[in-house]
């Protein structure tokens, strides 16, 4: 089994040194997410992003990066003429591995991109109505990690780099009420090299 993933690590090294291109930038932007709920409404709200990218390959190539992000969602139900609200907002350490394919020229390529992102939660802020917790109970344990994928578009003009992506859980942020973060965010990022 070790021979086939050196094997497979190998071949990828190869394909990717054949091209001989690296990059590696700073990027930032702004988000949009929202947790779907079963049985609640939930709205969007905005948050931020700002990390590290590396970039290898040329026309095809592995992305993988290192940045924060705020995400989180807005809540509200009316049950039996009483209103519920609540409001989370996240901070979360993500890591993004995008394979992808780049077409065009050097100074203006355009780009497409998808890949696995694991989210690590490091900050939670949570404000719900009174009555909220004792209509939904544990609805705010939220998971400390959760694997998603990313897919999106991207063009690069010279060493300015944007993308626009959607994000998706592949695991619930929490297994109680259904509940699921979608993100849409945009980003500009600078290639040092």
């Amino acid at each position: 089994m070790k021979k086939y993933v050196l094997s497979a690590i190998l071949l990828v090294a190869v394909s990717i040194s054949t091209k001989a291109q690296f990059s590696l930038g700073v990027k930032g932007g702004v988000n949009y997410s929202k947790i779907s709920t079963d049985n609640v409404n939930s709205t969007s709200v905005a948050g931020y992003q700002a990390g590290l990218f590396a970039r290898f390959g040329g026309g095809f190539y592995v992305q993988p990066e290192l940045y924060l992000s705020s995400k989180g969602g807005k809540f509200d139900s009316n049950a039996n003429g009483t209103n519920y609200t609540g409001n989370v907002k996240f901070t979360t350490l993500n890591v993004p591995l995008l394979l992808g394919g780049s077409f065009g020229a050097k100074n203006l390529n355009f780009r497409i991109m998808a890949g696995p992102v694991y989210s690590y939660l490091m900050d939670k802020k949570e404000n719900f109505s009174a009555n909220f917790a004792g209509a939904y109970a544990d609805f705010g344990n939220y998971k400390n990690s959760t694997l998603g994928y990313q897919a999106g578009a991207g063009v690069d003009i010279g060493p300015i780099t944007t993308d626009l992506r959607y994000e998706g859980d592949l695991t619930k942020v929490n297994d109680n009420y259904g509940q699921r973060q979608n993100i849409w965010a945009l980003s500009v990022g600078f290639k040092f090299f």
